[in-house]
């Protein structure tokens, strides 16, 4: 079947050549240091930025690429597609939409260029050791004190931890109010005086990935680095800007389903057992056909999402089930490729078991899958 994305053009092919071969340059070589090491060399940063990937769907007037949602989905599929888990770029890009579609203008102007050319590196803090996918159970507080506020408070799972430099704060600025009490805050790093950085979190996969706790102990940070200039807003911006999340989400998960799917083809066309090779048996033919029948629902499928976000309406609902269902999809495929390949699949050298380990997280990150259902059924 020769299928072709409706979103794709003849401008995002030559788009997508070119992020396919930074890629390959720059990231594909690089991942068993940066497993090593916990986190991707920071001059990746500037050269991904300089290339015009880190911002491709913010506009030209705010240092971006000025292109749709298509043009950031095609910088995921190509991660994806080479089997990059180290780049924290998804939650960079969350952070962007946040400032361009719920910051103020001075906030627009003063953060997002610096972000679309990799002088700084952003990081959300939703999560707490207390409070993960329930965000009205955070703790973290920042209180009015003068022409700033006082932050305080600790989050954990915070992907880009170790190198951001501008971290989008979930905390509460009226503790009594509920979620009418909690806000986003705008937090520089650097010299930052009672910010700490914990250690960086030894994860089952996405080795390469900086995921990290940070502490606020009685942060100075300026009354203007509230998030839209209005305190109590954040329940709704949160609630606003995640459908994004959990639909880049889908879309990389698709690519992974393929890749997947790719290399396990190529390997039983190769791998002989009782004389004739795994794609000649009707268990194996049988399991491929069923998985190419799966990833073909979940490309059209998470193509109509794609479709959705660019013509702007795109729901919470949707993205929940593009969230939930490719992601509980993925694992599954993978899990049944791994099978494929044998004890050759359990070892990590070859990419379906680093895959495996890395796709397990897509299930809980963005808001966990029972939470996903639970949007959804809000909707019948």
């Amino acid at each position: 079947m020769n299928y072709q994305s409706a979103w794709m053009t003849p401008e995002l092919e030559s788009f997508r050549d070119a992020v396919r071969r930074f890629i390959a340059s720059e990231i594909t070589p690089h991942q068993d240091a940066w497993k090593q090491q916990q986190h991707v060399d920071r001059k990746l940063w500037n050269k991904a930025g300089e290339m015009g990937m880190l911002l491709a769907d913010i506009p030209e007037q705010y240092g971006g690429a000025g292109g749709n949602f298509a043009y950031q989905c095609v910088v995921f599929e190509e991660l994806a597609s080479a089997g990059d888990s180290a780049f924290g770029i998804h939650v960079h890009a969350i952070v962007a939409h946040y400032l361009l579609n719920q910051g103020t203008q001075a906030q627009k102007e003063k953060y997002l260029p610096k972000l679309a050319s990799g002088e700084m590196v952003a990081a959300i803090a939703m999560s707490e050791p207390g409070a993960g996918s329930d965000l009205k159970g955070i703790r973290s507080t920042a209180l009015l004190d003068g022409d700033a506020y006082l932050l305080n408070g600790s989050k954990t799972f915070i992907s880009n931890g170790y190198l951001a430099d501008l971290i989008v704060v979930v905390c509460k600025t009226d503790p009594e109010a509920g979620a009418k009490g909690v806000s986003l805050l705008l937090l520089e790093t650097e010299n930052c005086a009672g910010f700490k950085v914990g250690r960086i979190l030894e994860k089952m996969g996405q080795k390469g990935q900086d995921t990290c706790e940070l502490f606020f102990d009685n942060i100075r940070v300026p009354v203007e680095n509230i998030l839209g200039g209005v305190e109590g807003k954040g329940f709704s911006q949160l609630m606003t800007e995640l459908p994004y999340e959990r639909t880049i989400l889908g879309v990389g998960g698709v690519a992974s389903i393929e890749r997947a799917l790719r290399l396990t083809v190529e390997h039983c066309k190769q791998r002989k057992a009782f004389g004739q090779a795994l794609i000649e048996m009707q268990n194996t033919r049988f399991v491929l056909a069923e998985i190419k029948t799966e990833a073909t629902i979940a490309r059209t499928f998470i193509d109509r999402c794609i479709v959705d976000m660019i013509e702007g309406r795109m729901d919470a609902e949707l993205a929940s089930m593009a969230k939930y269902w490719v992601s509980d999809l993925q694992c599954k495929v993978v899990d049944q490729c791994l099978q494929l390949f044998g004890g050759y699949g359990y070892m990590l050298e070859y990419p379906i078991a680093q895959m495996y380990v890395d796709a397990r997280v897509q299930k809980i990150y963005g808001g966990a899958n029972e939470v996903m259902k639970e949007i959804i059924a809000r909707s019948l």
